[in-house]
């Protein structure tokens, strides 16, 4: 089997092992549906106050919540996507230095795995609560072809984004030997700086452009700002090399430390 074919492989099996959890993920449908209501009549309040606060009519804000709120898991913001704890439980026990004597690259397999666990998510856990949302308030859904395309890009390349964050808190646990708290730093950071609460463009000043710089807003504002039609033609582009530098410099780093950590494994391990 050749390398491409390995990778699709393990990515298809990564779909099928999270479809395999149909309760949680019905679970994980009603709490984002349940929490994308409670975020609706909150924006609907805070836009009456302030219309076109962050750039955003009614309607934009609005899809913006239940945008949120479908591709909460595909991209993982708050981690949890599902490998995090299982590799940092193998570095713990030891099993890792097995992986790391495979053929595969340890990296590039868990980047496999976790594409498979977002394109999951993006149907099981992303379709209903958005459906839920046109149904219920009037939402700005795009029409044109073109731009369904281009979000679907924005978000794989920030599901790639968060995989690089998310490895890099993995492989902290070669020198912790426990990520729990660089995990709940990465988790706080995600809730606040991808616009998972408040979109990005509502955020003042320096903290607005500092919030907006970071890998995080790659996550979720991004993708959101180009489903909404925010950004076009030259922007698009530039969206795209943004998430696109960021995916590779943290998928980059992650090398780079990973191969510091093979070495730490062989130097214990004899």
């Amino acid at each position: 089997m050749g390398t491409g074919r390995l990778y699709m492989a393990v990515a298809v099996s990564g779909f099928r092992r999270f479809a395999t959890y149909r309760t949680a993920t019905a679970a994980g449908v009603f709490t984002n549906t349940v929490f994308g209501l409670i975020l609706a009549y909150t924006y609907l309040a805070l836009w009456q106050e302030r219309p076109h606060l962050g750039g955003y009519d009614q309607g934009e804000a609005l899809t913006y919540v239940w945008l949120s709120q479908s591709l909460h898991m595909t991209v993982a913001a708050m981690g949890g996507g599902g490998f995090e704890d299982e590799l940092i439980e193998r570095i713990r026990n030891g099993d890792i230095a097995i992986d790391l004597y495979r053929p595969a690259d340890l990296q590039t397999w868990w980047l496999a795995v976790d594409l498979g666990r977002a394109a999951f998510h993006f149907v099981g856990r992303g379709v209903v609560p958005l459906v839920f949302g046109m149904l219920v308030f009037d939402l700005a859904v795009p029409t044109r072809p073109a731009t369904w395309l281009a979000f679907f890009v924005a978000v794989v390349l920030g599901v790639v984004v968060s995989y690089g964050i998310r490895y890099l808190v993995v492989l902290s646990a070669f020198w912790l030997l426990d990520g729990a708290g660089v995990a709940q730093l990465a988790w706080l950071s995600g809730i606040f700086f991808s616009g998972m609460l408040l979109p990005l463009n509502v955020f003042p000043g320096t903290l607005g452009e500092i919030a907006r710089a970071l890998p995080w807003s790659a996550l979720l504002q991004l993708p959101a700002d180009v489903f909404l039609g925010k950004r076009t033609g030259v922007d698009l582009l530039t969206t795209y090399a943004f998430q696109a530098a960021w995916a590779t410099a943290l998928l980059a780093t992650g090398r780079l430390l990973q191969t510091v950590a093979t070495r730490r494994v062989v130097v214990q391990g004899g």
